[in-house]
């Protein structure tokens, strides 16, 4: 039996995993999500055109390959059918796991509701109902995507749902919508979304036992993960590489080479610690050219320097064979680069991860610039202080570069 590869985000998500997994899937049988929600893009540029993806694995766009929406995926109805509207002859193309939980609108609407009421300590949620879904979920009062073949059952289990809950949904100012409104809703999904819907573990078993190949693409990034992340800053589903067995029903015997992406600077969305963040010059510099911009919500990213404290750290929890280096051109034309290399906590050295992170300081390595990378084909036609700089990430974290990408579009990437 063939294993599947994985990629995997080894920072705060948005690394560029949608460009590598598009890059790669050409070479697959099978793409998977395994885990999160619309909250989680992937921006995939082709020939000048721009995908943004959500929920949809990004081998879509490869005509021969199978791509699967696993269990531990929270699918929201009204998003995956405005997705899919952007693609032909998805039949036999797309699957939706019938054990996959449902995000409805009244999850964004207690999501949004909770983080007005946090006021300064909000998470920085994407307010897609992520973590209420979740939340369902783990309290076993959740809602699967296999009950959308039985519509006005499923209405009526959440209908009486909603009145159980009445209470709770009136403290957050939420108004619970009629029947004949969400009825009207579910045939619809129902009628779009029925045939795409499956046991994706039988179906992925099966093209594994034929020896298909398989690729695996995780959402948002590993420092993002509900148990080893920055909590309480992160997301509400495991964003590690062992997070993908739960979220598609593979054993960890399942798993072949992982692939980690990382960012030549590093970035995050919403609150939480951030110890490399420049709020100065440089760093609205490489927001600005890396166009660093939420692909769900529009949001500005903060923005600031490579963590190598944090990067190790995220590699040893995925099991990272080697990186994918995305956006190396964005640090074109910089006198000077750093690297945090260990941090500055009660007042010494460490070389790893605290729980509370924000009380870090970075301890860093400068470096000199160089003029430009775009559009390079080779390692070796890098300039020289570019290859010092990956070789210093390499020796920082243990892990060697595979991929260098030296633009967004999918033809610019170097593979040593």
């Amino acid at each position: 039996m063939n294993k599947a590869d994985l990629i995997v985000g080894v920072q705060w998500g948005d690394e560029g995993k949608g460009k590598i997994v598009d890059m790669m899937a050409e070479n697959y049988d099978v793409v998977c999500r395994s885990g999160g929600g619309h909250n989680a893009g992937h921006t995939i540029w082709v020939d000048g055109i721009r995908y943004a993806l959500h929920l949809v694995p990004s081998g879509i766009l490869h005509p021969n390959t199978v791509n699967i929406i696993g269990n531990g995926v929270v699918v929201n109805p009204e998003v995956l059918i405005g997705e899919m509207a952007q693609f032909e002859n998805l039949e036999g193309r797309l699957f939706i796991s019938n054990r996959a939980h449902l995000n409805l609108s009244h999850h964004s609407l207690i999501d949004q509701a909770k983080e007005r009421m946090k006021g300064d300590k909000a998470i920085g949620t994407t307010g897609k109902g992520i973590g209420p879904a979740y939340a369902d979920k783990i309290s076993r009062s959740g809602r699967r995507m296999c009950e959308l073949k039985d519509p006005e059952k499923l209405c009526s289990n959440l209908m009486n749902d909603f009145n159980d809950n009445a209470p709770y949904f009136e403290a957050l100012g939420i108004e619970i919508p009629s029947e004949e409104r969400v009825l009207a809703d579910l045939k619809r999904y129902s009628q779009i979304l029925s045939p795409y819907i499956t046991d994706t573990t039988k179906l992925l078993w099966q093209q594994m036992d034929e020896g298909k190949k398989v690729l695996l693409e995780g959402a948002q990034g590993t420092l993002l993960d509900i148990d080893h992340g920055t909590y309480p800053y992160v997301t509400s589903s495991s964003t590690v590489s062992a997070g993908a067995c739960i979220g598609l029903g593979l054993s960890p015997k399942a798993i072949g080479e992982v692939v980690g992406i990382v960012k030549a600077y590093t970035t995050r969305v919403g609150n939480g610690a951030f110890p490399t963040e420049d709020l100065g010059d440089e760093g609205n510099k490489m927001c600005e050219i890396g166009k660093e911009f939420g692909t769900t919500t529009g949001r500005r990213r903060r923005t600031g320097w490579f963590d190598a404290v944090s990067v190790r750290y995220a590699s040893r929890l995925d099991g990272v064979d080697k990186y994918a280096l995305m956006k190396l051109d964005v640090l074109d034309g910089f006198e000077k680069v750093k690297i945090c290399k260990a941090y500055r906590y009660k007042g010494e050295e460490i070389d790893y991860v605290p729980t509370d992170l924000e009380n870090a300081e970075p301890i860093y390595e400068e470096m000199p610039g160089w003029e430009s990378i775009k559009g390079v084909s080779s390692y070796d036609a890098l300039p020289a202080n570019a290859r010092a700089y990956i070789e210093r990430i390499e020796a920082l974290t243990g892990v060697k570069v595979g991929f260098i990408s030296t633009s967004p579009e999918r033809k610019d990437t170097i593979v040593r």
